[in-house]
């Protein structure tokens, strides 16, 4: 059983302290996922106690150079030929590229149209046919890479779940996973209101400390403020999961709320330190580039937007 909140409490903590910290976690949780949720026994049993004790690391390969927030358009295809598969094609994008020892890799199957069509398997690292394409440097230090697979045969007995449920495999993972995002968010913005508030407290200014201003009070305020809103939302898809609830709608609340939240309060703490807060190296100004591509990864802030409206509208 996978503990939602504890997962969130454990990456917000990271987060606060070291944004690499959090991302070696959340991937060997997100790469390990769908094997929790959707594997076998055996398949728990052969891959999870490795990843476990720190032996591999684990990879979520989902999103395509034509398929990132549209999962429907996935064209990377396992054929079925008796004992294996056979996939051809490429993901992109794709965390611990590269250094990860196993992969859950998501390919079409072909058994319905659109999302119902696809399937997930685990793909080892070094198996014929699958290769490193690319290395993607980003503007914070996280390993991403394109894969290449071109006549890869992986077993049956790699497969995750039945032919053609992929895509619920796959929801179902980033419905934990997404929250854990807000919980990361959540973690930076109360490292940059901390940075904040020592800023403001320590700095003298025109003869008095910046914190004695009232617009320095009113920002730490709304800084405050949002990350507070960001915490109910975020502890609210986490419990509600943990209760057994469905969360598509509460953990796509609380991932747009709390990563768009976050990089307001960090860019509130960038401008109160100045242009010390732009400097190479300062903490403000690694936050800075930790958070943007969490308005990103696990589904941009407008897929966010139109899973909550079809949902609403779907309810009423």
């Amino acid at each position: 059983v996978i503990d939602t909140r504890a997962i969130c409490l454990l990456r917000e903590t990271l987060a606060f302290h070291h944004g690499l910290a959090d991302f070696a976690f959340a991937m060997q949780g997100l790469g390990s996922g769908a094997i929790s949720l959707a594997g076998t026994h055996a398949q728990r049993q052969r891959f999870l106690p490795r990843v476990a004790e720190g032996s591999a690391l684990a990879a979520f390969a989902l999103s395509e150079p034509e398929a990132g927030s549209d999962v429907a358009a996935m064209r990377c295809a396992a054929r079925d030929d008796g004992d294996v598969y056979v996939i051809d094609g490429e993901k992109t994008w794709i965390s611990n590229g590269g250094i990860a020892d196993l992969y859950v890799l998501f390919a079409r199957t072909g058994e319905q149209p659109g999302s119902r069509g696809i399937s997930a398997f685990v793909v080892e690292a070094g198996t014929p046919g699958f290769e490193i394409a690319q290395r993607i440097d980003v503007i914070a230090p996280h390993p991403l890479a394109r894969l290449r697979f071109e006549g890869c045969r992986v077993p049956k007995a790699n497969r995750l779940g039945e032919p053609g449920e992929g895509f619920k495999i796959a929801m179902r993972t980033l419905d934990v996973f997404r929250t854990s995002v807000a919980a990361a968010a959540l973690g930076f913005g109360r490292r940059a209101l901390h940075e904040g508030l020592e800023r403001a407290r320590s700095r003298e200014m025109f003869g008095q400390r910046l914190a004695d201003f009232q617009l320095t009070q009113a920002k730490l305020a709304q800084m405050a403020t949002t990350i507070d809103g960001a915490a109910l939302l975020t502890y609210r898809a986490a419990w509600q999961r943990d209760q057994g609830q469905g969360v598509t709608r509460e953990a796509a609340m609380a991932k747009m709320f709390s990563t768009e939240g976050a990089q307001q309060v960090i860019d509130a703490a960038v401008q109160l330190w100045g242009g010390a807060g732009v400097v190479h190296g300062n903490t403000v100004e690694s936050l800075y580039r930790e958070i943007r591509a969490l308005r990103i990864y696990e589904g941009a802030t407008e897929v966010q937007q139109l899973i909550i409206g079809r949902d609403l509208l779907k309810e009423a």
